[in-house]
């Protein structure tokens, strides 16, 4: 995991967001934001320590939520516990259901048949899980939190990982509590979840 201090990370300027349309909390609209919010016109990698604090870009976050429905249909959902040791210090100690990280400038490889938005999710998911299973994949969706601190200066990209069985592991120590817990006990306890989980669960998972 790259040094925070070091690191440069994948942004879009906050005010290309607001163009595109704003929205607070979750956007089903996919194909309205992605395209242009990955254009190489409109991304640049800028020092993490700098834009951490800089609410006039967004840094562009995969989040990624794994899914196993079982026999009797029920949905589970993959949930843990964010350790002490992860970089970004705000989070620590809440619970999640996304997987996902910062784009670096070390995945801009040259020649490279992924983009460097897509090398960055597939090292992220790489380095924190283990996915010991088949599994379909799809974008659902968007996380603009205003609201919290965090928040202000990230985008969230969301996808559900639909997994064949529910064989989903931490890759390092600092994805602690985990497992597969049923949709419906998750939402009737939010306690402790960390902003963009309890966006994503209610607007995918919650009565409409």
């Amino acid at each position: 995991m790259p040094d925070v201090k070091t690191e440069r990370v994948l942004v879009v300027p906050t005010e290309l967001f607001h163009r595109l349309g704003y929205f607070q909390g979750f956007s089903g609209e996919v194909d309205r934001y992605l395209g242009e919010l990955l254009s190489p016109r409109h991304t640049s990698y800028r020092p993490r320590e700098q834009v951490e604090g800089d609410p006039g870009f967004k840094q562009l976050i995969p989040y990624v939520i794994f899914r196993h429905t079982d026999d009797q249909g029920r949905e589970t959902i993959f949930q843990y516990t964010r350790g002490t040791g992860q970089g970004e210090g705000r989070l620590h100690r809440k619970r999640s259901v996304g997987i996902g990280g910062h784009i670096s400038a070390g995945d801009a490889q040259p020649n490279a048949e992924r983009s460097p938005y897509e090398e960055g999710m597939r090292r992220e998911l790489k380095e924190e899980v283990v996915i010991d299973t088949p599994y379909t994949a799809r974008c659902v969706g968007l996380i603009n939190d205003d609201q919290t601190e965090v928040g202000s200066v990230h985008l969230g990209v969301v996808y559900i990982f639909d997994v064949e069985r529910p064989a989903v592991r931490p890759n390092e120590t600092e994805i602690i509590q985990s497992g597969f817990r049923p949709v419906e006990e998750i939402l009737a306890d939010l306690t402790g979840f960390e902003t963009w989980s309890e966006i994503c669960i209610r607007a995918l998972f919650g009565s409409s």
